[in-house]
């Protein structure tokens, strides 16, 4: 009689076992789907770029001789006027003194034919001679004056010292000799290139002639804390790329860009009702987009889409699926078209939050 019961119970557990099995197969085979949005979207556009000072010029010796003084160290931040380098001056000085003793004489001979010319003892002509060559004298001093002056090379602007070209103290500089660099980063111009179609959307939105803000990914993809303008738009295309170089300029008080830099523009521009679906949901066949479509039945069907933009998460569809499309979003590849699923409906609005869930994570 044990015996019995034993296996009655037995039998009972195992066919209880297997139909939560059952079940629990069954759950595991339902499919998600969800259905696209349409809401205004903001799209960033991202464009390479390069970050040049707005002002970064190259200092030359402009004339010949020794180095005798260096002021200053590579990286160091100067102000304006501050003295950077020195040519040793003997030479130019000595010039100088030649050409104001010459002037000196000048000037007294003029002035004993000014005297000789006022009591008719000489031409007018002479006494024309006389200044003609005291003017020219004058000039030699002055010119004497400007190479002593370039002997002394001083900062045109606040900014900060590049690498010294192998400069060092005593080295025999040639005329124009290249010395070092000189930024003024407290302003920056940064360059990027647009293609044809995204510089139309660009003019169409800009109509207004307001300057569009944007903004910078720094190569640690960081964004910079501080917005830029755009301020300029080349004149022409490139051919051979199809893309127009556009400039903007960004402040940079606290001296964190330097000239040379590289990042990635972010330009935002609005999408007006676009039709938005989890990347997750779609797939490729020969370079072209797919989703599945279940219908009421349960029925999949394979939709080709043109796709607009991808943000993060998600694509715009321009083409192929409406809202009221059901989409498959999970186990796209247990599947195949024409096949029949049981689904479960997920609305768009948590199949969303699940998406930036798990990339937080």
């Amino acid at each position: 009689m044990r015996k019995s019961i034993v296996l009655i119970c037995l039998a009972v557990w195992c066919t209880t076992a297997c139909q939560r099995h059952h079940n629990g197969n069954t759950e595991a085979t339902k499919f998600q789907v969800t259905q696209a949005v349409e809401k205004d979207t903001l799209v960033y556009h991202e464009y390479v770029c390069q970050i040049r000072s707005a002002q970064h010029i190259e200092l030359r010796a402009l004339e010949k001789g020794y180095l005798q003084n260096i002021y200053v160290d590579e990286g160091q931040t100067v102000k304006k006027g501050q003295l950077l380098f020195q040519i040793m001056p003997v030479v130019y000085q000595a010039e100088l003194e030649r050409a104001e003793a010459e002037a000196s004489t000048v000037s007294i001979e003029y002035q004993n034919t000014k005297s000789l010319a006022d009591s008719n003892i000489v031409s007018k002509n002479e006494l024309a001679l006389a200044k003609a060559k005291l003017e020219r004298a004058k000039a030699e001093v002055s010119l004497a004056k400007a190479h002593l002056s370039f002997t002394i090379i001083k900062a045109p602007f606040n900014g900060i010292v590049g690498r010294f070209n192998n400069v060092r103290l005593g080295s025999l500089l040639d005329e124009g000799e290249f010395l070092t660099t000189l930024s003024d980063n407290s302003k920056l111009w940064v360059y990027f290139n647009v293609p044809e179609s995204e510089y139309l959307g660009y003019m169409a939105r800009t109509k207004s002639n307001a300057r569009q803000a944007v903004h910078l990914q720094m190569a640690n993809n960081e964004i910079f804390p501080y917005e830029g303008i755009v301020e300029t738009i080349e004149a022409d295309f490139n051919n051979e790329t199809g893309n127009i170089a556009f400039r903007a300029t960004f402040p940079n008080p606290e001296s964190i860009l330097r000239h040379g830099q590289t990042g990635t523009i972010l330009m935002a521009s609005y999408l007006s009702k676009a039709v938005l679906i989890p990347q997750g949901a779609t797939f490729e066949v020969l370079d072209k987009k797919f989703v599945y479509l279940v219908d009421e039945n349960g029925v999949v069907k394979a939709q080709p889409i043109s796709i607009g933009v991808e943000l993060p998460h998600l694509y715009t569809v321009t083409q192929g699926i409406t809202t009221d499309d059901r989409i498959l979003i999970d186990g796209l590849r247990k599947v195949k078209n024409n096949d029949k699923i049981e689904t479960r409906f997920v609305p768009f609005a948590k199949v969303l939050d699940g998406l930036t869930h798990l990339h937080a994570e």
